[in-house]
Formats: structure tokens, C-alpha cells, sequence
């Protein structure tokens, strides 16, 4: 059966795809074991430089790579184009750093000589998600990848374009057959492909249901699973605020890719004495934003990815309001499109509230205290991230351990960064990605010692 990719923005067909057989698949999966047996002998230093020229790849075709995000999932093209360039960044840092990573631990015992050496795993299955198709994949491939590993790919079904580009990248690049291969597998195989004995690990970025089902088949065949979920991030605002920074932060907090991402802010919780001018300041830059074509430079929200996306957002508004809540600003659907949405004087039993809303929708909550701030913010069953926006940093350093998600961000939007590992606690996933913990996920960290 054919697989066809829709662009949300006109309905148009991007690109008609065909599912692997399962005796294809099998191949498919034989050949990244026997790419591991060579590729995991092959230098740290060609592997290393291999993926630097995943990264000039990367900047060399940026055009074609966003517009083929932007017309598979509906980004504001701009934003295609940086995330292209964030996937560019991601391969030279682990081109750096693979070497200080992967080194030898020493550790002094009675031996004498002790350590732990990083050796890889095998071929590691990779489930990925739409919303930031180029993105996901290469934060978990760069490391996987440099490290010996070989990756398997399952895309989501509409960027299966965003799919097909991504494996050629790996080819233009250099790296040998089978190293990083894309495969056109409907979900249903996904229990094929983890039972295997080729694969060693699996990798899941998306949704709680997704999630569990894979981490489920992962546990069946004791195969490693790092799952990386929703969120519903709060960004709490206190009283010494500088009101105009928060706001420019918190509008690309819950705006950028029309508020379709795990580590959005999606609950502001704001200290009743700022509550009215956050508010209206916020409303009037939300306003401004520019919607229309996503292939349009100057556009800023485009469409949602799928029409049943913005349904469900649409239901979450209605029963938000039906509530109580009241509508500041939107709350409008056309098809894929959602207008961006303020919700006012959100509380705690409203979907706006409880519910992980990916999309244009803003929740306001009013609150006495910071106590009280924070209390709500842990009354969620999601842990990636929270921001807090105050002039006593010094206080907010001193409170990051009253937040137990896996991030805590003072005076800017939560976001990922090559630099600093990346994940979530509670039904947000665990494990984490990026820096020099992301690539230790996939690796045996073998101890050695010599009597």
C-alpha cells in the first residue's frame, strides 16, 4: 500500500512512498549488522571526520533540506532553514568532542592497570517524530554514529521525504553502505525490527502511547530503550521581572514551529501583580505575528502538520472555555490552520492545563506566591522543562531543586543544545540525548582490568 506525504499548508501531494517488504526489511537489517562489524574497526578519526562532512552536507543543501521540512510539515520555511543549520552544529560538535568523550577512564584499584573503555553497541533502531524532522534524527545519529554504531531509521509517515534526504546525507558524506540506512516501515513492523537479532537498542522521540509501546516490545526482547516524550513546560513569571524580556522569550517559548514541540512552554504562571500587563503585552506580540504560506520567508505561523492535530487542539480550546477559561485572543480553526490562542484565568481540571496542547495555545494562570508557582508547575504528569523569569537570580539558582523535571532554564525558553544533555522525568520519557551523556547512552561501557 502506498504511503503518501500531504502538504498541510494546500493539500497538495509531496511524494508517494511504498513500504518495505518483510524479507526487505530483513536485508535491510542484516546489512547494518554486517556495516557494524566494519565500521565499528574503523578510526575515531574517519569516523569523525566523516560526520564533520555530514555537517558541510548540511549547510551545502540547507534550500533543499528546509523546503522539504517546511512542505511535509508546514514550518515557517526560516525555520526550516535553522534547523537544518542546528543539524550542521550537532555533527561538528560530536566531530570535536568524540575523542575526549570516548577516551579511556583510568581508575586507580589494585590492578595494575584499571579502566573503562567505550565500545559500541551495534545497530541501534531509531523511532522519529514530525515536528522537527531533520532535528530529531540527527541529535540521536551524530553521537550513535561517531561512536561505531550503526542507525536504523523508522520516520514518522508524513516526513518520509524528510527521511529519504536525511539517509542521503550520510551517503554524500562518505560513510560506508549500510552505516545509516532509512526505513519505509508502516508502525506495524516496528516489533519486527526490535525482536531482531541484528538490533541491540532502540530510540523513540514522540508521543506517551508511541512510547510505551515501543518500550514494551524493548523490554520483551531486554533491549535498551531511551524514550524522549510530551511535555507541558511551565514558564513562571515573578513579580521582579523584567516584563518586556519575558514576554519576547515567551512568545518564541510557545509560537516557534506553531507551538508543535515537546519542550514548548505551554502554562504561564504568572504572579497576580504582573498578571495584566504580562498578559496584554504578550496578546499584542502575539498578534503581530505574521500567518500565511510556511514557504513565505516573512511567515511565522504556518499551518499545523495534519488536520486531526489541529482538531484536537480545537477540542482542548472548547473545553477549556466551556470550563471557564476565557478566550483573550484566536480560537478559530480552518483545517491544518489553528489561530495562535490565549487562554485567561486557566486553573488546574482544564485541558489547558492538564493536557499537553501541541499547538498555538497559551494558558494563563494566576497565582499569589511563588510557592504557589512552583507547587503547579510539578502538578503535571510531563518532566522536560520549566523557566523562570526574575532579576534574583541568585534566589532561582536556589530553587532548582523544587523543579523535578529535567530541566530548569532562568530567564530564557527551554531548549536544546548540543552542548548540555537533554531529557525529561516522569511520563516525559528517560535517558537523555546530546553532550557527552547522549552518546554514553548507546556504548558499552566495558571495565578492564589488568592483575
Amino acid at each position: 500500500m502506498a504511503i503518501k506525504s500531504i502538504n498541510p499548508y494546500n493539500g497538495e501531494e509531496v511524494g508517494t512512498f511504498t513500504a518495505l517488504s518483510s524479507s526487505e526489511l530483513n536485508r535491510k537489517l542484516a546489512l547494518s549488522q554486517t556495516a557494524f562489524n566494519s565500521w565499528k574497526k574503523t578510526s575515531l578519526a574517519e569516523r569523525t571526520t566523516l560526520m564533520a562532512k555530514a555537517g558541510n552536507v548540511l549547510r551545502e543543501n540547507v534550500e533543499e533540506y528546509a523546503l522539504m521540512i517546511t512542505l511535509e510539515m508546514g514550518k515557517p520555511i526560516s525555520e526550516s532553514r535553522s534547523e537544518v543549520n542546528k543539524c550542521a552544529w550537532v555533527c561538528d560538535y560530536y566531530a570535536e568532542n568524540a575523542a575526549d568523550f570516548l577516551a579511556n577512564e583510568i581508575i586507580e584499584t589494585d590492578a595494575q592497570k584499571s579502566f573503562v573503555q567505550h565500545d559500541p553497541l551495534g545497530p541501534i533502531f531509531a523511532v522519529m517524530p514530525w515536528n522537527f524532522p531533520f532535528w530529531q534524527v540527527f541529535r540521536f545519529a551524530a553521537p550513535t554514529l561517531t561512536a561505531g554504531n550503526t542507525g536504523l531509521l523508522k520516520h514518522a509517515s508524513n516526513v518520509f521525504g524528510c527521511a529519504q534526504l536525511i539517509e542521503s546525507v550520510f551517503i554524500k558524506a562518505g560513510f560506508p553502505e549500510g552505516v545509516f540506512q532509512n526505513l519505509i516501515v508502516h508502525h506495524d513492523s516496528t516489533e519486527q525490527i526490535i525482536s531482531h537479532d541484528a538490533v541491540k537498542a532502540v530510540t523513540l522521540t514522540g508521543s506517551e502511547g508511541a512510547g510505551s509501546a515501543v518500550a514494551a516490545i524493548a523490554g520483551k526482547y531486554i533491549k535498551k530503550s531511551i524514550l524522549e516524550l510530551g511535555g507541558n513546560n511551565a514558564f513562571i513569571v515573578w513579580d521582579d521581572a523584567d516584563i518586556d524580556k519575558a514576554v519576547e522569550k515567551a512568545v518564541t517559548a510557545r509560537m516557534l514551529n506553531c507551538g508543535q514541540s515537546c519542550i514548548a512552554a505551554k502554562r504561564f504562571i504568572l504572579m497576580e501583580g504582573i498578571y495584566d500587563e504580562f498578559v496584554t503585552k504578550f496578546t499584542t506580540a502575539v498578534k503581530e505575528l505574521k500567518t500565511g504560506d510556511p514557504q513565505d520567508a516573512s511567515t511565522e505561523i504556518g499551518p499545523l502538520a495534519r488536520k486531526d492535530l489541529a482538531d484536537e487542539l480545537h477540542k482542548q480550546v472548547k473545553e477549556s472555555i466551556a470550563q471557564g477559561a476565557e478566550l483573550l485572543l484566536g480560537g478559530e480553526q480552518d483545517g491544518a490552520f489553528h489561530e495562535p490562542t490565549i487562554l485567561g484565568n486557566v486553573t488546574t481540571s482544564m485541558p489547558a492545563f492538564k493536557e499537553e496542547t501541541f499547538g498555538p495555545l497559551a494558558a494563563m494562570i494566576k497565582v499569589k506566591t511563588i510557592e504557589e508557582a512552583f507547587e503547579l508547575s510539578e502538578q503535571s504528569r510531563f518532566g522536560l522543562g520549566v523557566t523562570v523569569c526574575t532579576e534574583n537570580t541568585d534566589k532561582a539558582l536556589k530553587m532548582a531543586s523544587e523543579v523535578s523535571d529535567g530541566a530548569y532554564f532562568i530567564n530564557e525558553l527551554v531548549k536544546s543544545d548540543p552542548r548540555l544533555p537533554f531529557g525529561g522525568t516522569k511520563y516525559s520519557g528517560y535517558g537523555r540525548e546530546l553532550s557527552k551523556d547522549g552518546m554514553m547512552e548507546f556504548v558499552n561501557r566495558k571495565t578492564v582490568y589488568l592483575a
